[in-house]
C-alpha cells in the first residue's frame, strides 16, 4: 500500500509529460505515491478544482498561482511552485491567409522574431489602412505565459496588442479547430497544437517562445499551500519523483517510450510522430519546411525544474504592464513567495543533485551555455536571452515596470 495519496490535474499538452510519466514509468510508486490524474479540458477548471480541493497539485500555467495569490481568480486560493516542469514548448502560429500577407511584407520561414514581427506588424498597418477587421489572437489563459510572451513579443515589434489585435482565450486542445474554421487568425499556445495545424494544412508557424525568450518558464507544479503545508512527507517525496521522471523524459532514449505513452488517448492522443517534434525540436514550420530549435523545450537540463523567484517576479511585471494588478511593495511579495526554491532544495539535497546557490538570476543575461554556482553536481544554464535584447533584474523590478509603462516598448 502506498504511503501517500496525490490528486493531480493536467492538461493535455505536452508539458504534461513529466506528470504523466511519474505514475506511468513508475517514480511517483517507487517513492511510495499512489498518484491519481485526472485530465481537464481547460485551464480554468484546472484553477478552480485546485481552489475548492479537489487537486492536492496540478499542471498549471507559471503565471496562475501568482494569479490566485493576488487575488485575480475567481476563487481565490493560495497555491505554491516547488517545481517547474520544463521550460520553453510554445509556438506562435497563424493561418495562411495571415502568413501569406506577412510573407508579403518580407517574413520568412525562419521562425526569426524580429524579422517575421516586423512583418506582422505592416501587415496590421495595411488591414487598418482599408479598415479591415483586426486580426483575432488566442491565448490559452489570460495569466498565461502564452499571453504574457505573445504580448511581449507584438510590443517588441512595434504592435499594440491591447489595440491593433484582439486577443481571445480559447482552451488548447481547440486551437487548431478553430484556426481551421476561422474564428481566430493566429494564436499562441504549446505544443502539439501547433504542429496539429500544420499537419492539417491550415496554419503556419511564425516563431516560437524559444526564440522569443529562450530558455523561459512555461508550466508548473501548482500545490495548494494548505496541502503542503499539511503534508510535508507527500509533497518532498512527490518532487523526487518528479525529478526522476523529468531527468527520464530528457533522456533521448527514452523518447520512443515517452511519445508511445503520451499516445494514449486518455493523455495526449496525438500521434508520435507529431510529439517528437517538441522533443527533438526539428519543427515543420509549414508546407514541408523544416527548422531546427535548440532549447525548444526542456524538460530537465538547465535547471529546468528550478522554481526561479525571477521567472515569478517576470510574470508580475507583465501583469503589472498590461494593467492586470498595481505594483506594490505588497504585490511584488506576494509574487516573489509564490515560487518556493526552498521545498525544492529539501527535498532533492538528499539526492546528491546540482542545486543553483540562488534563488533568483537576472534573466536574458546568459549569451552562450555558462556553468554557475550550485550544491551538488556540476550545474549548466544559458543561453536565456529575450529576443529583443533586453535584461530582466528582478533587483532592479521598480525601473523594469517603469520602462513598460504605457504598454509599447518598440526596438530602439
Amino acid at each position: 500500500m502506498a504511503d501517500h495519496e496525490i490528486n493531480a490535474g493536467f492538461m493535455p499538452l505536452f508539458d504534461s509529460a513529466v506528470l504523466i510519466a511519474a505514475r506511468e514509468i513508475g517514480f511517483a510508486a517507487r517513492e511510495g505515491i499512489e498518484l491519481k490524474l485526472s485530465r481537464e479540458t481547460s485551464w480554468a477548471n484546472i484553477r478552480d478544482r485546485i481552489a475548492i480541493g479537489h487537486f492536492d497539485v496540478a499542471h498549471m500555467l507559471g503565471p496562475m498561482p501568482l494569479a490566485c495569490n493576488l487575488g485575480l481568480t475567481p476563487l481565490a486560493s493560495d497555491t505554491i511552485v516547488p517545481f517547474s516542469l520544463g521550460l520553453g514548448g510554445n509556438c506562435v502560429t497563424v493561418s495562411n491567409t495571415v502568413w501569406e500577407g506577412m510573407a508579403a511584407h518580407g517574413a520568412r520561414p525562419d521562425l526569426d522574431p524580429l524579422r517575421n514581427g516586423a512583418a506582422l506588424r505592416e501587415l496590421i498597418r495595411a488591414r487598418a489602412a482599408i479598415e479591415a477587421t483586426p486580426l483575432r489572437f488566442a491565448v490559452t489563459h489570460p495569466h498565461s505565459g502564452h499571453n504574457y510572451e505573445l504580448r511581449y513579443w507584438l510590443a517588441g515589434c512595434g504592435i499594440d496588442p491591447s489595440r491593433e489585435v484582439e486577443i481571445v482565450i480559447v482552451p488548447p486542445p481547440f486551437m487548431a479547430d478553430a484556426l481551421a474554421a476561422g474564428r481566430i487568425d493566429g494564436y499562441c499556445v504549446g505544443e502539439p497544437w501547433n504542429s496539429v495545424s500544420v499537419v492539417a494544412g491550415k496554419g503556419h508557424i511564425a516563431t516560437v517562445k524559444a526564440a522569443i525568450w529562450r530558455a523561459s518558464p512555461e508550466k508548473v507544479l501548482g500545490v495548494r499551500k494548505s496541502w503542503a503545508r499539511d503534508h510535508p512527507d507527500a509533497l518532498s517525496a512527490l518532487l523526487r519523483a518528479l525529478h526522476h521522471a523529468a531527468r527520464w523524459c530528457q533522456d533521448p532514449s527514452n523518447h520512443h517510450e515517452l511519445t508511445a505513452l503520451m499516445v494514449q488517448p486518455g493523455f495526449l492522443g496525438q500521434p508520435a510522430e507529431i510529439q517528437m517534434r517538441a522533443l527533438t525540436g526539428l519543427l515543420d514550420v509549414g508546407g514541408g519546411v523544416l527548422r531546427q530549435v535548440d532549447d525548444f523545450f526542456l524538460p530537465f537540463d538547465k535547471a529546468a525544474n528550478f522554481p526561479w523567484k525571477s521567472h515569478a517576479l517576470w510574470f508580475y511585471t507583465q501583469m503589472v504592464r498590461w494593467g492586470e494588478i498595481r505594483h506594490t511593495p505588497t504585490n511584488a511579495a506576494i509574487a516573489r513567495d509564490c515560487y518556493r526554491p526552498d521545498l525544492y532544495r529539501a527535498a532533492l539535497k538528499p539526492l546528491g543533485v546540482a542545486l543553483p546557490g540562488a534563488n533568483a538570476k537576472v534573466e536574458g543575461a546568459l549569451t552562450s551555455a555558462t556553468p554557475v554556482g550550485s550544491s551538488g553536481a556540476g550545474l549548466v544554464l544559458g543561453p536565456d536571452g529575450f529576443f529583443d535584447g533586453r535584461i530582466f533584474d528582478p533587483d532592479q523590478i521598480d525601473t523594469y515596470i517603469a520602462a513598460q509603462a504605457g504598454g509599447l516598448s518598440p526596438l530602439p
